[in-house]
């Protein structure tokens, strides 16, 4: 069988011929493998991370879940530009300015570059959700097409592995990205302008869904991943019900209908996330499943609830047990999960959000080795 059809049968609730085995590795990982310095791949592309993950993924064997690609959306042209300078470099690091002029001003933000790290931004460009709240509405204008090359020539790269992509969703977890201060200041436009923030919400939703029917009309894509990293984490149970979920509830919805399963990606608290969606949408999976003190769930327990409704994906530590533990420890985990939640299908092995960048490959080969012999539903 090959891992497309793996993972894919999984993701759905069905048995394939074993459990899949995909570790949460899509970014630091690949690029230490690559040997050169991560703003090599994050900054110049040099060669773009969706890359670097399939040749990670070849390395270790996983049954990978190609989602860093997508289709290249067409925006009409609102007087918006951007430029980017780089203002300072050291052996260390690079730090970036971005400047973002439109008709209401100039919003500028930075990024910091790492050698050994990921990005961060280190400053972000909405200072005033409510003074600039004009700008901040441009960020979330719909698609009015799209261009397919880039997307036909990532798929012949990923070859025999699921080809996916992935939208968002709104809430917390994704406003704060564009607010300097975070969830703080977004909390107090809450409480002092909520309307502000459901408006926010209502743009984002039309984009997404635009965005979400140009990936339907496509059909070159197997699934697409809802991306809402904190989702719960970030913003209450109720503020997910209130922004979150119906987006979710659309865009599943819309994917059912066309046959396209769907799988929602939130790292942190999860276990009131699994409850709603499988309750409340058509979602077919859910990872990464992140246990204490990251997370708040028990894979088990989430499978006698759930399973027969909604498909699993998760959840070995990624720090006490692949960053920091033996191989031995490895093994017990990964059957431990298995245990817990492979009986039956949809189940995905997989660990919580982001393996470490010195996550030991002795550790990641055991997790694919325990997949292939113990994950055996025989």
């Amino acid at each position: 069988m090959t891992s497309r059809k793996r993972f894919l049968i999984a993701m759905t609730g069905g048995k394939p011929d074993r459990v899949p085995c995909t570790p949460d590795f899509s970014n630091m990982i690949p690029c230490r493998l690559t040997g050169k310095p991560f703003w090599e791949i994050y900054l110049n592309g040099n060669p773009p991370l969706w890359r670097a993950y399939l040749h990670a993924a070849d390395y270790f064997g996983i049954d990978a879940w190609f989602f860093n690609g997508g289709l290249d959306f067409q925006y009409p042209d609102n007087g918006v530009r951007w430029e980017h300078k780089i203002t300072s470099r050291t052996d260390e690091r690079i730090v970036q300015r971005h400047y973002t002029t439109m008709p209401e001003g100039t919003l500028e933000s930075e990024t910091t570059y790492y050698r050994a790290d990921p990005p961060t931004p280190t400053e972000k460009p909405i200072k005033d959700v409510k003074g600039e709240f004009a700008k901040f509405r441009r960020f979330f204008k719909p698609p009015t097409g799209y261009k397919i090359d880039s997307t036909l020539r990532q798929k012949d790269e990923v070859g025999e592995h699921a080809f996916g992509t992935c939208v968002g969703f709104p809430g917390f977890q994704v406003w704060h990205v564009f607010v300097q201060g975070g969830i703080e200041p977004l909390a107090y436009a809450e409480a002092d302008e909520p309307e502000l923030l459901e408006e926010l919400c209502e743009l984002q939703t039309r984009q997404i869904v635009k965005q979400t029917e140009m990936i339907i009309d496509s059909k070159q894509f197997d699934f697409i991943l809802l991306g809402g990293s904190g989702a719960i984490t970030m913003q209450s149970p109720a503020l997910f019900d209130k922004y979150s979920l119906p987006c979710i509830k659309q865009v599943t919805r819309m994917c059912k209908q066309a046959g396209l399963p769907t799988m929602l990606h939130s790292c942190g608290k999860e276990t009131y996330l699994v409850k709603r969606c499988a309750e409340e949408t058509d979602l077919d999976c859910v990872n990464p499943l992140e246990i204490p003190p990251m997370g708040d769930c028990d894979l088990a327990e989430l499978k006698r609830l759930y399973g027969s409704r909604i498909a699993l994906m998760g959840n070995l530590h990624t720090t006490d047990v692949m960053l920091r533990g033996t191989v031995d420890e490895v093994e017990r985990a990964a059957k431990k999960c298995l245990d817990d939640a492979a009986e039956g299908g949809g189940f995905i092995l997989s660990t919580g959000d982001q393996c470490g960048r010195d996550t030991p490959v002795e550790n990641l080969w055991k997790l694919v080795e325990v997949c292939k012999t113990y994950g055996k539903y025989e």
